[in-house]
């Protein structure tokens, strides 16, 4: 406990969703549970204001923190640089400044082969997380320069292994990993931190559609060697911990692949 007090953290989609079993249910709000737990104050957007809230009243009720929430949707029809701009000054006014962005949010068809993919559909994957990646990145540069900060991007086994249906969601994710490279090479002289994850892991999303669609869910969804899905919080959001801390400098621009909790760098 305490490993991030002190600390400002900004992620993007953490909106609260749970489990049946009443665990973290987003990789998002996962990583909100760890970084609050580490006494990491908050900056949470995403689209849905009542999830926010929720994700709010929660963190700060059983952790102490405070949690800013910023309904925040990137689009193709948005103002995004003044999007992100207000979500900056949120986080500048209540903390002062910014330590850690964590760019997870992502929308996508998934499903929809190639043939079939409309430009509004890939409009929807790489706006809410290519475009978002870059224009909070660009924001925040500044603030992380001076904190020394880090930055974690989100990308995906979609694009590493070119997932059926996924087209414009890997285009999105490769396309992240891309641009992080390049921005843990300009940034490091700065003192700023870069990584990507790839996370496989157990959400709400992912139970509801083995839920109801069990068939589709059996010959799409593949259990990693392992043997259990990653857990948001106590994998990927602990991981994300590390990553803000000064032991894992050395790991900028790096890729870390989570496979049901073990943490492999390709």
């Amino acid at each position: 406990m305490g490993f991030l007090k002190g600390k400002t953290a900004i992620i993007t989609g953490a909106g609260r969703r749970v489990l049946a079993d009443g665990r973290s249910g987003s990789i998002g709000y996962g990583i909100a549970t760890a970084y609050a737990k580490e006494g990491a104050n908050l900056v949470i957007t995403g689209r849905n204001e009542e999830k926010l809230m929720d994700a709010k009243k929660e963190l700060e009720h059983l952790y102490g923190i405070k949690v800013v929430p910023v309904v925040a949707d990137i689009n193709s029809h948005a103002d995004n640089e003044r999007v992100v701009a207000q979500v900056i000054a949120r986080a500048v006014e209540n903390f002062g400044g910014i330590d850690v962005l964590i760019n997870n949010a992502q929308a996508s068809a998934s499903g929809v082969p190639i043939s079939q993919h409309t430009t509004q559909q890939f409009d929807l994957a790489i706006y809410s997380g290519l475009y978002a990646a870059f224009y909070y990145m660009k924001a925040a540069y500044p603030y992380l320069k001076e904190s020394k900060g880090s930055v974690i991007n989100f990308a995906s086994g979609a694009g590493l292994f070119g997932n059926y249906g996924q087209s414009s969601y890997a285009a999105a994710k490769e396309a992240i990993r891309g641009m992080s490279r390049v921005a843990a090479t300009e940034w490091a002289a700065d003192g700023v931190n870069v990584n990507v994850v790839c996370p496989l892991a157990w959400t709400a999303a992912l139970e509801n559609f083995s839920n109801e669609y069990p068939e589709a869910f059996k010959a799409n969804v593949e259990i990693p060697p392992v043997g259990h899905f990653g857990d948001p919080e106590k994998e990927i959001g602990r991981v994300c911990v590390q990553l803000a801390g000064p032991d894992f400098k050395y790991m900028t621009g790096e890729t870390i692949t989570l496979e049901g909790g073990l943490g492999l760098r390709p």
